[in-house]
Parts: C-alpha cells; sequence; structure tokens
C-alpha cells in the first residue's frame, strides 16, 4: 500500500499535520505545539517539515513526527529548504547592531540527519550568512543537485558552491539585472530579467552555467515592468509572464500583459498571440514540459492550451475563470475562478479528448492544490482574506467531498510533497472511495435550496426571457468591447444610449445625420488635447452666435474711449459691456460716487494733500452724440449747474505717502493696545506676548507725535 497523502496547516494558535486519503487522521507521532507561529514549510523532497516560532525553528521528518533539530534563530519571517532538503534558510527582519553595520539576516543552516533526534543545532551548523534587506525574492535559488546555489545583487548575480557559501564561485555580470530563475532541469540553465531603462526595451536573456561569455537566447520587449518566470519541469523551455504597472491605453487598471516564449538551447522565441481581449489571468506548465495552459481575456475568459511551438491545441468553453492547474501525471486539468468569482472549478480529462468530469462549488475559497497522487484537491479558505469561514476541504477529482475540517483563523495549509512514482497512475472513479464522517457531517448541514436561484428581477420582468444586453459572453450575449475610456466605458455592452461629453452651458450637438454645427468634432481633430479641443469648441461656438446676433441687429454699439476710463484691450467685448464689474478706479464717467468723511484723527499732512487727490473735471466731449455713453452725456448738460464730483481714495491701503502708511500702521497698533486693556480690565489672561506689545504703548505715541499726529484733532 502507496503512504498516504499529508497535509499541514498553521492557525494563530497551533500547527496541525494530518494523513489525508485514506486514513484521514492525525499524524500519529506528530505533538502539536501551541503557540504564535510565523511560518512553515515543506522540504520539495517531503522528508522534512518546518516551522518557526518566535524563539526558534523546529524541524521533525515528516512521515513519523519527532523531532529531528532546533535552530536558535529567534523572530524568524521566512523559512526554506534545498531542493533534496540538505539546508535550511532562515530570513529575519533587517536590523543594525552597535555600530550601525547591517547585521546578517538571511542563514543558511545544515539539517541534521536523523541519526542524533532531539539535537539542537548551534551556530556551527550555519555554513553561509548574507544581508538581505528585501523580503521579496529573499531566498537562495539552487540547481536540482544542488551544487550551486545563487542570488541577485546590484548589476550581478553571484553563485557559490553549496558547501562553501564564504566565497563567490562565479558572477553573472548584466547592467540592471532585477530578477532570475535558474532551471530546475539537467541542465544548468539561468534566465535574468533587465527591466526597461532611459528609452532602452526590458529583455530577457538565458545562459548556461558557468559559460557566461554571451546568452544562448535572448528576448528583447517593451511593457515590461516587471515578469515572472517560469521553467517548465524539464529546464528546456521558459515562459515569461510581463506586465506593466500602468495600461496607456486606458483599457484597464491593473496595466498590460503579454506572454513570450524562450528555448533554453536559443532555437525557438516568440511572443504568443491571445484572440481575445483583455489581461492574462494564469498561466501554468503541465508536467510533461511539453503543453501549457493560459486562461486570459476580459469576462468571460478564454481557457487555451498551447504547445511548446506557441500553437494553441484546444480551447474550453468560456466562463468566469482565472485559474488552471495540471495534475501531477498531468491526466486531468482544473480550470476555476477564485478571488471575485464565485469559485467554480471545472475538472477535465485529457486523455479523454478533454471531456469534461464534473464542477465542483468551492465558494469563498483562496487556496487550491492538486494532491501528489492526483486523486484529489485542496481548497480552503484562510485568513487575512477572510477571517469567517476558515476550514480545509478535500474533493474527489469525480466531485465528491472527502473531508471537511473547520478552524479558527486558518492561515497557510499546504500538500506534502511526494514523488508521482509513489503514487502510479490508477483509475481514480473505480472504486469511488467512501468520504470521511466529517465531510457526511458538513454535507448534511449543507441547505439544498428548493429552486435554482438566480438574479433579481423585478415584477414586470418576470416570466420573460433575458435580453441578450444582460448575458454574459458565454450565455449568448455581445462580446465585451473596450474603447480605451475608463470612464466612459458605455458602448455595445452598456445599458441605454451611449453617454456624450457635454460641456455645461453649451449648446447640444445634433444627433447624427441631422446636420453639423460649430460643436461638431471634425477631421483632425482627434489629434488634439481634450484641453484644446474644448478651447476651439468654445470658440467656433462664440464666432457663430457673434454671426447670429449681427444677422437679427442686436449687435451693440462699438464703444469709444471715454477720457479718464483705461479699458484694457485685451479684454472681450463681453467683459467691456459689463459696466457695473468694470474695476476702473477712476470711474470717469459712472455716477457720482459721495465724498467719505475725514479720519477725525487724520494727520495735519495728510489733510493738507486731499485736494491733490481729487479727479480733474472731464474734457469736452465731441460733437457726436452718439458715440458718448448715457452717463457722460447726462454729466455734460449738468456741467453749467453743478461743480464736477470730488472723488477722493479714502481706502486704507489706496495709496498716499510713506508716511501716511506708517502713521495708518501706528493707529492700527494702538487700537490694538487699546483692546489689549480693555480685555485685560475684564479678568481675562493675556499671553506674554500680548502684555510685550502693551507695554510699547508710550513709544507708539512717541513715534506718532513725531509725525505731526495729535490725539487731541
Amino acid at each position: 500500500m502507496a503512504a498516504p497523502t499529508q497535509i499541514a496547516y498553521r492557525t494563530s494558535k497551533n500547527i496541525g499535520v494530518v494523513d489525508a486519503a485514506p486514513v484521514y487522521q492525525p499524524l500519529p507521532g506528530f505533538t502539536r505545539p501551541e503557540g504564535n507561529s510565523r511560518c512553515c514549510v515543506y522540504s520539495p523532497c517531503g522528508r522534512y517539515f518546518a516551522w518557526a516560532s518566535p524563539e526558534k525553528v523546529t524541524v521533525i521528518d515528516a512521515s513519523v513526527g519527532h523531532i529531528i533539530t532546533t535552530l536558535p534563530a529567534a523572530n524568524v519571517f521566512e523559512l526554506g529548504f534545498s531542493p533534496l532538503g540538505s539546508f535550511i534558510i532562515t530570513w529575519q527582519r533587517p536590523s543594525k547592531d552597535e555600530n550601525g553595520d547591517a547585521i546578517k539576516n538571511l542563514k543558511v543552516w545544515t539539517v541534521l540527519n536523523g541519526e542524533t533526534p532531539d539535537r539542537e543545532a548551534d551556530e556551527r551548523t550555519v555554513v553561509g550568512r548574507f544581508v538581505q534587506k528585501s523580503q521579496t525574492g529573499w531566498n537562495l535559488q539552487y540547481t536540482f543537485d544542488e551544487h550551486y546555489c545563487a542570488r541577485v545583487v546590484t548589476n550581478e548575480v553571484q553563485f557559490y558552491r553549496s558547501e562553501d557559501l564564504g566565497t563567490v564561485w562565479n558572477k553573472l555580470r548584466v547592467e540592471g539585472v532585477s530578477d532570475f530563475a535558474i532551471s530546475p532541469g539537467e541542465n544548468h540553465s539561468i534566465a535574468v530579467f533587465v527591466p526597461e531603462r532611459k528609452g532602452q526595451p526590458a529583455a530577457v536573456k538565458v545562459y548556461n552555467v558557468p559559460d557566461f561569455d554571451g546568452p544562448v537566447s535572448q528576448k528583447n520587449f517593451f511593457k515590461g515592468d516587471k515578469v515572472q518566470l517560469k521553467w517548465n519541469r524539464e529546464g528546456t523551455t521558459l515562459i515569461v509572464l510581463a506586465q506593466t504597472e500602468v495600461d496607456k491605453s486606458g483599457k484597464s487598471y491593473y496595466g498590460e500583459t503579454t506572454l513570450y516564449l524562450l528555448s533554453a538551447n536559443g532555437g525557438f522565441d516568440s511572443r504568443i498571440e491571445l484572440d481575445k481581449d483583455g489581461p492574462i489571468h494564469d498561466v501554468t506548465w503541465s508536467p510533461n514540459s511539453k503543453e501549457f495552459g493560459v486562461v486570459y481575456g476580459y469576462m468571460p475568459a478564454k481557457t487555451t492550451i498551447f504547445d511548446t511551438r506557441a500553437k494553441a491545441t484546444h480551447s474550453f468553453a468560456l466562463g468566469p475563470r482565472n485559474t488552471i492547474l495540471f495534475s501531477p501525471h498531468g491526466r486531468f486539468v482544473l480550470v476555476a475562478g477564485f478571488g471575485n468569482l464565485a469559485g467554480q472549478m471545472d475538472i477535465y480529462d485529457l486523455e479523454k479528448d478533454y471531456q469534461k468530469i464534473c464542477t465542483i462549488e468551492a465558494s469563498n475559497a483562496s487556496v487550491c492544490e492538486w494532491s501528489p497522487d492526483g486523486k484529489h484537491i485542496l481548497t480552503a479558505t484562510t485568513s487575512p482574506r477572510l477571517r469567517v469561514d476558515n476550514g480545509v476541504r478535500i474533493w474527489h477529482v469525480g466531485g465528491g467531498l472527502m473531508y471537511n475540517e473547520n478552524l479558527q483563523e486558518l492561515y497557510h495549509v499546504t500538500w506534502r510533497p511526494q514523488n508521482t512514482a509513489t503514487h502510479p497512475i490508477e483509475d481514480p472513479f473505480h472504486p469511488i472511495p467512501t468520504p470521511h464522517a466529517s465531510a457526511l457531517e458538513y454535507l448534511g448541514t449543507v441547505k439544498t435550496p428548493s429552486k435554482p436561484a438566480g438574479a433579481y428581477r423585478p415584477p414586470g420582468a418576470r416570466g420573460q426571457v433575458t435580453p441578450l444586453a444582460f448575458k454574459r459572453e458565454d450565455e449568448g450575449g455581445a462580446a465585451y468591447v473596450s474603447n480605451g475610456s475608463l470612464s466612459l466605458g458605455i458602448g455595445a455592452n452598456g445599458f441605454g444610449k451611449p453617454r456624450k461629453r457635454e460641456v455645461p452651458g453649451a449648446e447640444l450637438a445634433p444627433e447624427e445625420g441631422n446636420g453639423t454645427t460649430p460643436n461638431a468634432v471634425v477631421d483632425g481633430d482627434e489629434q488634439l488635447s481634450k484641453a484644446a479641443l474644448k478651447n476651439k469648441k468654445k470658440r467656433e461656438s462664440k464666432k457663430a452666435k457673434d454671426a447670429a446676433e449681427k444677422s437679427t441687429g442686436l449687435t451693440p454699439a462699438p464703444e469709444k474711449s471715454v477720457p479718464g476710463s483705461f479699458p484694457s484691450p485685451n479684454r472681450s467685448p463681453e467683459r467691456r459691456d459689463r459696466k457695473g464689474h468694470e474695476r476702473n478706479r477712476s470711474r470717469g464717467y459712472a455716477e457720482p460716487r459721495p465724498q467719505s468723511r475725514p479720519d477725525r484723527r487724520r494727520a495735519p499732512d495728510q489733510q493738507q494733500q486731499q485736494p491733490h487727490l481729487k479727479t480733474p473735471p472731464a474734457p469736452a466731449p465731441t460733437s457726436k452724440s452718439n458715440g458718448v455713453p448715457p452717463p457722460l452725456r447726462a454729466t455734460k448738460q449738468s456741467s453749467s449747474s453743478s461743480p464736477p464730483p470730488d472723488v477722493t481714495v479714502t481706502s486704507p491701503g489706496g495709496g498716499g505717502t510713506p508716511q501716511d502708511k506708517k502713521t495708518r500702521a501706528l493707529l492700527k497698533k494702538l487700537r490694538a493696545i487699546d483692546d489689549l486693556k480693555m480685555r485685560r480690565a475684564g479678568g481675562e489672561k493675556l499671553e506674554g506676548t500680548q502684555i510685550k506689545k502693551m507695554n510699547t504703548e508710550d513709544e507708539v505715541r512717541k513715534e506718532l507725535e513725531g509725525l505731526g499726529w495729535n490725539e487731541n484733532e
């Protein structure tokens, strides 16, 4: 009998290891640790399982649950193993020592063998230390045989021998390198990524280790701020999923995505052409390394299988899907929609011409993985994405629920890695396994709806056929068409008439076919910016309005210059006609302004200068009265009987000599001092600055007397 599959999970309070199919029971020799833990991980070979507590790191034998070793590393936030499980890597938060130097927070430890159980590791088991500030891409990358490992630094990738991490064995110098990926195959290839910079395109280059003289394969492309590098299992072909932060075409909030394919020997490279507009949701290699699946396009998305020459071999039905996963043996493929989608999983049998087996409803799932035996699927709802209904469920490939366990604040769950040779290919449908009691109990609590639930319909629309505008593309509706606008995307898939841009207060443009107006867009306007196009429409609308007024005889008479007025030559006619808003200080032909009563405490020299501030009388107007404004004609008729108005500037900031301005400032300060005296007399507690200001009263009065001001006048 093959060894049972196994899952491990981490909650806010403990760690759990459970033997899955066919027994579904906790690992007998494992004692659940209590308390907070930050991370947990299986080794890629499946021999070890480790977790990090605030004080230490514990490593156990995944087969029996016994502790192998503990590492004296506190506050570890990330854990990782080498491919064969010989080394364990820990990452702690960056910090500095007493001298201000960075502490080497990335450590590589040797995993002790099972001959010395319960032995605590010490610093002698640390084979390498590095300074690693970023948590993204923190881990070392090993070759499949653990001969070499590598890490990226500024403008280069450094290689080390696994047994000697203190000495750099070789360097791959690439200007601007930001990411890399070592192939999992036996060819020892490495792919590096250089993002766009200074107008140069991004590039992905493939090298053979240790021959770094030149790349054996290379692909240059634009629209690549970051990438995902995905090698197939044999390490012969590389998929590059490039993504930009911003979509300059305005079709998406989440940037643009493109897909490229490169061979490790340089024999083939190409961009993968997709026949549906929209983002690329997921891309995954098949375990046979000969095909891969892509989910792409606006919802409902399209799922297509491609070969290693980027040729489409099969396309699945459209649907709300964003995930594709192949089973470990490559017989089945799972196409699902998680996240903000309903959580439906479609299972297809590739050996039976992509026949659909079943559809599983796994709502609110945030984790989905195939079991190593290729017969079961693990789904889980984890925190912090969703803090309610957390738990683990295991489904059979035929669609039945096999196991269910509800947990509080589940943070992580995963299968134990096992070789496919341990679980040979069998017919998973004969016989159908018996569900665990927890699954039967859960199914007993699920209420089956009496009738299928659908979208709400108002009473007037019930009993009718759904209009095509309300149907998805996979249900017979129209295909989604993006017009490149994020705010006005109403067109073929919208409801009602398409929305038009309107300028408030402007005349509405007629419908198409009813003629043109000055606001209509002509050839070449699409090349203008929005602001330039708006200004052009305003100018054309104003020209049309002026022409209409001239034709009806409503054009105002031209205004002649009036002595004493200062019309702005750049001001529009409408602004010049609005005399009530004319900001002309002299007001030569405006109504007489009454003279303000002079200030009682005005300085004598200021009173002597008042006659010089009076506006002189306007000269006699021209003989043609039709060009003189009505107020000016009225002034002309009464000029013989009444003297011209006396307009005196009394505004505090209206002008005057520097001596007058200084006098006004000192008077304002004196009034403030009087106000402070009254406030103190009323019992209010004053601040220190206010008291200092009151003490300057004598100085202010002396300065005023020096300027000729007399309080008794």
